[in-house]
C-alpha cells in the first residue's frame, strides 16, 4: 500500500532554492534533524504549528503559503504511512523488508507471534544475523501459564489455542535466547495492542473484543520527532517490558 502522503512540496522547494538554502541550512535554523525538513519537501508534510510558523518567518513568507490550509475534512495523521483493514491484509514482504532494514533496534510485543516465523521463515535467521551485528532485539510474549493468556484464549473462542501457540512460538524463538543481543521477556498483561518496532518504522494491531489478531486491523506508523503517535506505542510497550518476567530457557513456558 502507498504512503498516504506523497506530495512534494515545489513552493517549498523553490522558496529554499530562490534563498540559496539547502535542507540541512533550513533544519539547522529551526532546530529540527535535516530528515524532517525532507519530509516537508518530499511528502508534503505539516509541521507543528509553531515550527510551521518559524520556518515561514525565516523564509519571509507565511506559514499557509508554505503549506495552504486544505478544505478536505479528512486528514490523514502526518505518522500513519499505511492502514490495513486486517493484519493478515498487509503485505508478507512488509515484514521481511522492515526486518532487514533494521540497524538499531527490533522490539516486539504480542502473546505467541508465530505469524512471524511461520509466514516468514528466514525471520529468525535474520533476527539473530542483526544481534550479531549489534542490533538489540527485544521479545515480549505472553505467559502460556497466566490467566491472562487463558482469558484471550476464551475471549477469541479457541480456548487452549492461544496457550499453545504461545509454547510453539517459545521453540521457534528458542534458538535465538544463546544471542547476546537478544532479550526474551514473559508478559502477565491484557494485550490491548500487538507492537512491532524495527528502528523508526512500528506496525501496530489495535485488539477487537472476540476477533483474532490477524483479522484485527493494522496500522504502520513512521516515527516523526514533532508528534507523539509513535511515542505513545513506543512508551506502552516499554512499560510491559518493565512488568515483563526474563525469560533464559523455553522450557520456562512449559505447562505446569
Amino acid at each position: 500500500m502507498p504512503k498516504l502522503t506523497n506530495r512534494v512540496n515545489d513552493y517549498l522547494v523553490k522558496l529554499l532554492a530562490a534563498r540559496h538554502l539547502t535542507a540541512a541550512d533550513l533544519a539547522q535554523h529551526v532546530d529540527v534533524d535535516p530528515k524532517t525538513v525532507d519530509r516537508w519537501l518530499r511528502e508534503g508534510r505539516r509541521p507543528h504549528p509553531r515550527t510551521a510558523a518559524q520556518v515561514a518567518a525565516a523564509l519571509g513568507v507565511t506559514a499557509d503559503e508554505i503549506w495552504p490550509p486544505t478544505s478536505d475534512s479528512t486528514t490523514i495523521h502526518p505518522e500513519v504511512v499505511a492502514l490495513y483493514p486486517h493484519r493478515g491484509a498487509s503485505p508478507t514482504d512488509l515484514w521481511l523488508r522492515l526486518l532487514n532494514g533494521a540497524t538499531s533496534e527490533i522490539a516486539l510485543l504480542g502473546h505467541a507471534m508465530l505469524f512471524i516465523p511461520e509466514q516468514n521463515p528466514s525471520s529468525i535467521e535474520i533476527m539473530r544475523r542483526k544481534a550479531q551485528d549489534g542490533v538489540r532485539v527485544r521479545i515480549l510474549l505472553g505467559d502460556p501459564n497466566s490467566p491472562e493468556a487463558a482469558l484471550r484464549g476464551e475471549e477469541e473462542g479457541v480456548h487452549e489455542a492461544v496457550p499453545a501457540r504461545i509454547r510453539a512460538a517459545l521453540a521457534y524463538y528458542g534458538p535465538l535466547l544463546d544471542e547476546q543481543n537478544v532479550e526474551f521477556r514473559l508478559h502477565r498483561t491484557t494485550l490491548y495492542n500487538s507492537i512491532f518496532i524495527y528502528d523508526g518504522d512500528m506496525l501496530v494491531t489495535p485488539h477487537v473484543f472476540g476477533v483474532a489478531g490477524y483479522l484485527a486491523p493494522m496500522l504502520h506508523l513512521q516515527r516523526d520527532p514533532e508528534r507523539d503517535m509513535f511515542d505513545m506505542y513506543l512508551d506502552s510497550l516499554e512499560r510491559v517490558w518493565t512488568l515483563g518476567r526474563p525469560l533464559t530457557n523455553p522450557a520456562e513456558g512449559e505447562g505446569p
